[in-house]
């Protein structure tokens, strides 16, 4: 038996090593960055069978990672427990002039190591439709939808990542509407839960609008934006929007997440559960990224909880306080 609660904590020694950095270091810049613990093997194994294990996973947006001395700008700060992190800053590589990458061999290191050895997916992201597509726009009608899913293909194979994040949010470009339903389908058969390569995520994130409710069926998980949620009736009436009665997505694929880059404060805003209840278990007041970690909609279990520019949360004491809070949460140790 994995014991969860060992692996949600387990890293924190590595996280608080940052926090005795001080401004008295007179060198321009150290020769070195602060290194992390490191653990055994099997710790490393048991991870793995963690997140590959059934339990409700958690997801960040992380932009910020760099070669610079807090730990809260790299991959290895993340929790060890993150199962999904969407690149929100870019994919880094160890190739100079590699499309669709910037150059960063450490930070590539870095990223090599939280995916191959610590078992966290890594996620290519973007806004669909709205990037320099002239190539696309000039071919045949009946092929854009084709040759633009073929290039998203292209991004996560070449660079060896888990899957792909498409943020849908309404620009009034061509791939909205049923181009964007189309695109799916098309992605959908290579990626994804019906697709040839189920490992790879078909992931989309935003505000579900005029969709075909079939369209959820390709889907790994949609990600909600339910930013300044107030509690529980709203994660709820977010989540009928997605269901369609049945017909849409199962509540397993659905992610609820909160803007911590705004409210890493508190770990989002006051929140208020189904019974009215607005206090965590030791009395203090509750906040939505908990709340969501907390909340499942009355169908049945949801797919998991996240956050946007979560790396804020490193500035909690202990670092990303909040965010681990919620993975003990939506997973409590076996007692």
């Amino acid at each position: 038996m994995i014991n969860i609660k060992t692996l949600l904590y387990s890293f924190v020694g590595s996280t608080l090593l940052t926090m005795g950095v001080t401004s008295c270091d007179t060198e321009a810049e150290a020769l070195e960055v602060q290194k992390p613990y490191t653990y055994s093997d099997q710790y490393y194994a048991n991870l793995r069978a963690y997140k590959a294990s059934d339990h409700q996973i958690s997801f960040m947006w992380f932009a910020d990672y760099s070669s610079t001395h807090s730990m809260g700008l790299h991959f290895k700060g993340l929790p060890d427990s993150l199962d999904i992190c969407s690149l929100w800053g870019g994919i880094p590589s160890d190739v100079p002039g590699k499309p669709n990458t910037f150059y960063n061999p450490k930070v590539h290191e870095e990223m090599r190591f939280c995916q191959k050895v610590k078992g966290t997916k890594f996620t290519y992201v973007t806004f669909p439709g709205v990037n320099n597509l002239e190539w696309v726009m000039s071919r045949p009608e009946e092929e854009r939808v084709k040759v633009y899913g073929d290039s998203l293909l292209r991004i996560v194979y070449n660079n060896d990542l888990d899957g792909m994040d498409l943020d849908y949010e309404i620009h009034g470009d061509w791939m909205h509407g049923q181009n964007f339903v189309e695109l799916i389908k098309y992605l959908g058969q290579y990626i994804g839960p019906k697709g040839k390569d189920p490992s790879k995520l078909l992931i989309v994130d935003g505000w579900p609008i005029n969709l075909d409710p079939k369209v959820y069926d390709y889907m790994s998980y949609f990600i909600a934006q339910a930013y300044n949620s107030p509690g529980a009736s709203d994660l709820q009436r977010r989540f009928e929007e997605v269901w369609h009665g049945g017909e849409g997505l199962t509540p397993d694929r659905y992610i609820v997440t909160e803007n911590i880059g705004d409210y890493y404060a508190n770990g989002g805003v006051p929140f208020t559960e189904a019974d009215g209840n607005q206090y965590t278990e030791t009395g203090e007041r509750l906040y939505s990224l908990q709340g969501m970690a907390r909340w499942n909609p009355t169908q049945g279990k949801k797919g998991g909880f996240g956050a946007f520019f979560a790396q804020r949360d490193y500035n909690s004491n202990p670092p990303y306080y909040h965010f681990r809070k919620g993975i003990q949460l939506q997973n409590p140790a076996v007692k």
